[in-house]
């Protein structure tokens, strides 16, 4: 008589019959992966704030110890001296960050700049910027700084007039930017204390002064009243600003 073997024996012996197979584990990812770079070109690290600034023979350099607020209103960082720069044009003060040296070399006419530690971000970034403001001061009060506004657009116009009629001088003497710029009102811009404006043309306005921020920001508020647009390229545009059309919608 014929024995069978029960169903469970037989699959156990199935399974132990067949080679066994390890399981397959998947590569580790490594932690790092490479970055496809659209540029050939290395990245280098800006080094404005390490260059050294030139100062003219007719600028002189004059530091000042400032006064240090002690109490709970005091900043984390208090400017300790202020350099004031003083040309023939006018006299400027920077007040610069308690970490950042400046360093006069007066045969030389050269001004170097550094920060107490260059690995803070902070002081990084301000390194640079304290340069560039210092460069800004300098050529501002030997040369001085130039805006030149241009006015595109039918009948838009732009005068210098003594007095307005919808806004107060500020200070004695000033002076203020008339546009006419599409607008139903007058617009009238009160010029500020030390930049001199003019018309050279009627679609032309001209900005001089010794403060570069000064003269940018005053011709950023003009600008405001009237954005170049893209359509028909009508607006007031700044220091050759230039902007690309649209293409005309066909119907």
């Amino acid at each position: 008589m014929t024995s069978f073997l029960p169903q469970t024996c037989f699959r156990q012996l199935a399974r132990s019959s067949l080679p066994k197979r390890s399981p397959v584990s998947p590569a580790p990812l490594s932690r790092f992966q490479p970055t496809q770079c659209f540029s050939t070109t290395p990245r280098v690290q800006s080094r404005v704030g390490g260059a050294a600034v030139s100062v003219p023979p007719e600028v002189s350099l004059k530091f000042i110890d400032l006064p240090q607020v002690q109490g709970r209103g005091a900043g984390k960082d208090q400017p300790k001296i202020a350099v004031e720069v003083k040309g023939p044009l006018g006299q400027l003060t920077l007040n610069v960050p308690s970490f950042v040296n400046i360093s006069h070399d007066e045969n030389l006419r050269k001004a170097s700049l550094s920060v107490a530690d260059p690995a803070i971000p902070h002081q990084r970034a301000m390194w640079g910027t304290t340069r560039a403001h210092l460069q800004n001061y300098i050529l501002g009060v030997s040369e001085g700084h130039i805006c030149i506004l241009s006015l595109v657009g039918v009948g838009y116009r732009a005068s210098i007039e003594p007095t307005a009629t919808t806004a107060e001088p500020e200070y004695p003497g000033q002076q203020f930017v008339s546009l006419k710029a599409g607008y139903s009102h007058p617009i009238e811009l009160g010029i500020p204390e030390g930049v001199q404006a003019s018309t050279p043309q009627p679609t032309r306005i001209l900005l001089q002064g010794t403060d570069k921020q000064v003269v940018a920001q005053f011709a950023a508020e003009i600008r405001e009243w009237r954005k170049p647009e893209p359509y028909k390229g009508k607006g007031i545009f700044v220091n050759g600003e230039t902007i690309k059309l649209k293409a005309k919608k066909i119907r």
